[in-house]
Parts: C-alpha cells; structure tokens; sequence
C-alpha cells in the first residue's frame, strides 16, 4: 500500500529531539497539521515553535506514554484538533543496560513501560479512530511507525531489558501489520530498526523516574551507559538520515526500515543459529576487542 504525504495528519511521540524532531521536520515540509508529544516540556515547546515559525500547524502536548490515558488524552486532542489521524508515530524511547539480572523491577517497568507499552497505548489509542476515518472517508489511507531497533532483531549482551523490549515491538508491529491485513484494512504499518544513530537516547536516565533514580546504577550498568553514549555519538548515519528512509518506506508501502542495512548479516546469522538449531553465534567473533572492552568497563566501574 503505497501513501501520499501531503496534509495529511500526524502524530509524533518522542517529538522534542532524535527520529520525533527530524518526523516532524519532514512532516512540515509536506504540509502536515502535526500532533507532537514529548515528555519534556522545553524540547517539545522548541519543536512546536520552530514548526509553527515556519509555517506549519502544530500543537503540543506533555506526554508519559507508559500511561495509557496520556495517549488516550492525546488522541482525543487530534481528533478534536484536526478532525483525523493518517499517520502515527510510536516514537517515544529510553536506553538501558545492564547484566540482566542485576536489572531492578523498576528499571523493568520503566524500560518496558516506555519502549514496549508506549507502543501499545499508541496502537489502542489511535487504531479505532484510524478505522472510524476510514469508515467515513473511501479514500483514506493511514500508516503506523512504530520505532523498534536492531536490539530489536538481535541479543547483545549486557543491553538485556532494552532487547527484550525492542523484540517485543518487532513482534508487536508485526502482528499489527497482519491484523490490518487481515480486516483490509487501508491502514499500513512500519517497523523502524536503527542502529548506532547519534541521539538523545544514550542520555535516557535524565527522565527516569525517581524509583530508578534512587537505586543507583550497578557496575554492568554503568559500562553500559559510558559504551552506549560512545557507540551512539560516533555514528555516521544521522536521525535526518533516518527520517528520510522512514518517510520513504511510508511512501512505498516498506515495512523493514534500517539505518544500517550492513549490519543486517548479524540477523541473518543469528536466523541461521535458529534454523540449524545452534547455540546462539558469538556476537564479538569479528570484534574480539569490543568484548574485552566491555568486560574492563564492567570490571572498573566496580572499582570505581
């Protein structure tokens, strides 16, 4: 199912910096009323002002989507607002890391209450009123966004908690792309899986909750922490880059969308240790020095 952008109506979780700021950039050069949600007042008030100072129809809206009635609130506001939705992004995400079971159940909810249930209140929310514009309208199509990762498609080790919830979206989104499909739905959905991308997501710990907050970080995951900024800021590939292959997958109908096609050999061998029935291959067999790196870094921050 192929879409055209212009005026159409969107929305954008995460909205106030990485992918959600580069969306709504390119959703303005293609004349689009916007619905931008970000759980940090300031960064969403600059998105909102610079799209509006440019020209563009945008309102904005302080928003934790790991609470249901938050994108609920949302989607009202939209309706309201513009009389429809054509195209969502669930874009909203945090990073974390960590040995795996030294993870807390706070760090589980909140991980998972963001990447994962963000996800799904965006999909609760805005697929019914999705369906009702269609009912009413012959010509309508939708899409959904939903931002997964390659964590998504992968299994790092000492990233456990955001691996878990990143599968979950590409299972997630997967299924929802099957369910439109099977109701014919003209509604089409997308899964976006980046990789390194220098965003704001390595920082993710600024808007964590207090009960994570107040636990401190284990050794494990402060050496994720200090490797995932350093991967994330030395990537090439920019969010720019990624909106525009986002954008272009919406266009054509594309469901996979990389920022890093390349790496797409990892998940081909990881598929060829299911198929054959192997323990899971060494994910630093080509980098034996990224796993002596991480192992300093763990072994330092517990000396720290």
């Amino acid at each position: 199912m192929t879409m055209q952008l212009h005026g159409r109506v969107a929305v954008i979780t995460g909205a106030g910096s990485g992918f959600g700021r580069e969306f709504a950039r390119l959703a303005l050069k293609a004349k689009m009323p916007m619905a931008l949600a970000d759980i940090e007042p300031m960064a969403l008030a600059a998105v909102v002002d610079e799209i509006k100072g440019a020209g563009g129809a945008a309102f904005g809206m302080t928003c934790d989507v790991s609470q249901a009635a938050a994108l609920e609130d949302l989607a009202e506001a939209t309706m309201n607002t513009y009389g429809a939705v054509h195209l969502v992004f669930n874009n909203a995400g945090v990073g974390s890391g960590g040995l795996i079971w030294e993870n807390s159940l706070s760090d589980w909810n909140w991980v998972l209450g963001v990447n994962l249930y963000g996800v799904v209140h965006g999909i609760r929310s805005f697929v019914p009123r999705m369906l009702a514009c269609a009912a009413k309208d012959p010509s309508y199509h939708g899409h959904i966004v939903n931002t997964a990762s390659m964590a998504g498609m992968l299994n790092a080790p000492n990233m456990g908690i955001y691996n878990v919830s990143k599968h979950a979206v590409v299972a997630l989104t997967e299924t929802l792309y099957q369910d439109l499909r099977l109701i014919d739905a003209p509604i089409s959905a997308s899964v976006l899986c980046p990789y390194f991308v220098p965003t704001g997501i390595s920082a993710s710990h600024r808007n964590a909750p207090s009960s994570v907050a107040s636990e401190g970080q284990t050794a494990s995951q402060k050496a994720a922490a200090i490797l995932s900024s350093k991967a994330v800021s030395s990537g090439k590939v920019t969010a720019h880059d990624v909106a525009l292959r986002t954008f272009e997958a919406i266009e054509k109908g594309q469901f996979y969308v990389f920022s890093h096609p390349h790496a797409l050999g990892n998940v081909q061998t990881r598929m060829e240790d299911i198929l054959t029935m192997r323990n899971p291959s060494d994910p630093f067999a080509a980098r034996p020095d990224l796993r002596e790196n991480l192992r300093q870094a763990i072994a330092e921050a517990a000396r720290a």
